[in-house]
């Protein structure tokens, strides 16, 4: 015989599974909405090296069309150095993509094909973004095409490597899986906006996975199609980062405890004109400290071209100080 009690629990077991169905169901129309908007974007990217006689000579990756006119936002590794590229939507209609610009040091290049009617998918704001929040991305992981992970943002601000070396800042971290095949692929929000472009994974580790923001794609983006490049500074030298002593730290008031230690000078370059040589540790630009190369390539930028500059610098026990005119990166 049923009683109260088991009416009681019956009906809170009914309730809680309405509710979990309920928090499932806009869990799933989240991400599906999503895709439903970006997803028709999304392309698959295959390469073809110099070389076509090659027995591996060539590979894909991802992408997105992020204008009504056929430009195509991927990572610069997936298209770099490739002798032809071919976009294919989602689909199967595919299309020859000519290299608008590509840029290493941000992971960043721009395509176009040229289509009459073409889905796109615009940047959004990663401005906005907050630690837990919900993304998706979408990309073709070894070549299975719109292939969909959601999770969330892990973290925001972090630091990650380039192809080239330079330090690439402000990274968001995901746990929404990425495999190879996914780099250049965009990272959605829940409306469907693009606000990362899925760029690498730690092959150790289970759920760390990296985006490029949006704001940093645009930026690079909008000079790749003006340009055909992204324009920095340049001063001529060669360093690697060095811990000053504690006596010349206390002795001069410095409020950092590492410096650059100059190991190469090129010549008829801004460093050598200034005169800077082999074995001094720079330690400044104008008022800004320089505890790294990092925080200098970070000051290189199209704006300091042209414009003089003092560098601050020790050379043995003494503190000097030279202007210095940063020419533009070829």
């Amino acid at each position: 015989m049923e009683t109260i009690t088991d009416i009681h629990n019956s009906t809170v077991t009914a309730s809680v599974a309405s509710g979990s169905e309920e928090i499932l169901d806009a869990y799933s129309r989240a991400v599906i909405g999503a895709v439903h908007t970006a997803g028709p974007a999304v392309v698959h990217i295959k390469t073809t090296g110099p070389d076509a006689s090659a027995e591996h000579n060539g590979g894909s990756g991802s992408g997105f069309i992020f204008t009504p006119d056929g430009f195509i936002i991927t990572n610069s590794h997936v298209v770099h150095n490739a002798a032809a590229i071919t976009a294919t939507l989602p689909d199967g209609d595919g299309y020859p993509a000519d290299i608008i610009g590509d840029d290493p040091h941000t992971d960043i290049a721009v395509l176009r094909i040229h289509a009459r009617v073409l889905p796109y998918a615009p940047l959004g704001d990663s401005r906005a973004l907050t630690p837990g929040q919900l993304v998706i991305a979408i990309g073709n992981p070894y070549g299975f095409q719109n292939t969909v992970t959601a999770g969330v943002i892990s973290a925001l601000g972090r630091g990650l490597r380039s192809i080239s070396g330079r330090l690439m800042d402000n990274i968001i971290q995901t746990d929404a899986a990425l495999n190879p095949g996914n780099s250049g692929g965009p990272l959605v929000n829940a409306r469907g906006d693009v606000i990362g472009v899925n760029t690498a994974v730690i092959m150790q580790a289970q759920g760390i996975c990296f985006a490029i923001p949006s704001a940093t794609a645009e930026y690079v983006a909008m000079h790749l199609m003006r340009d055909g490049r992204i324009r920095r500074g340049y001063i001529g030298l060669g360093g690697q980062d060095v811990p000053l002593p504690r006596k010349v730290i206390r002795f001069f008031g410095l409020k950092q405890e590492t410096g650059i230690h100059v190991i190469a000078v090129e010549k008829h370059t801004p460093a050598d004109r200034a005169g800077l040589r082999e074995g001094d540790i720079l330690i400044g630009i104008d008022d800004k400290p320089l505890p790294d190369v990092d925080t200098l390539h970070r000051l290189l930028t199209e704006s300091s071209i042209d414009v003089p500059v003092k560098a601050v610098f020790l050379r043995g026990t003494e503190m000097m100080q030279r202007t210095m005119i940063p020419g533009e990166a070829k």
